[in-house]
């Protein structure tokens, strides 16, 4: 084989299942051909068996971030208060913290606390979601 296939092969290795599909997809329509339909004359490339040391583990997630999305601005005082109860910032910086929304007021937290955080500043007006 030259050094050009080679480099290919040795890249096809590297990559995900969901990456060859998107691959295979684009050969399809860029050459016209069905990768499905087997031909008379063709070869069929042997399956690796790396794709089994590839499975993707799903973790669930255990750290939320808590983000102000919007804060009305007939609600803004009594956020404002959640907001400094909620963090270490003084009333200066929890008025400057809502003007550039969205933001995350908590980061990397439990789920049990951006659910209270969420509560509360829903509560006192905030638009809140969480991450």
């Amino acid at each position: 084989m030259s050094t050009t296939t080679n480099e290919i092969i040795e890249k096809l290795k590297s990559i995900t299942l969901l990456e060859a599909a998107e691959l295979v997809s684009q050969i399809e329509e860029t050459f016209g051909v069905d990768a499905s339909a087997p031909t008379g004359g063709g070869f069929m490339l042997p399956v690796s068996d790396t794709s089994n040391n590839q499975k993707e583990v799903i973790e669930e997630k255990t750290t939320f971030d808590v983000i102000i999305e919007d804060v009305a601005s007939d609600k803004r005082v009594a956020v404002l208060k959640i907001i400094r109860n909620l963090t270490s910032l003084g009333l200066k910086e929890a008025k400057e913290f809502t003007t550039s929304l969205p933001k995350a007021i908590k980061e990397s937290v439990s789920k049990e606390e951006a659910e209270t955080a969420k509560q509360q500043l829903e509560e006192a007006g905030a638009k809140v979601k969480i991450q």
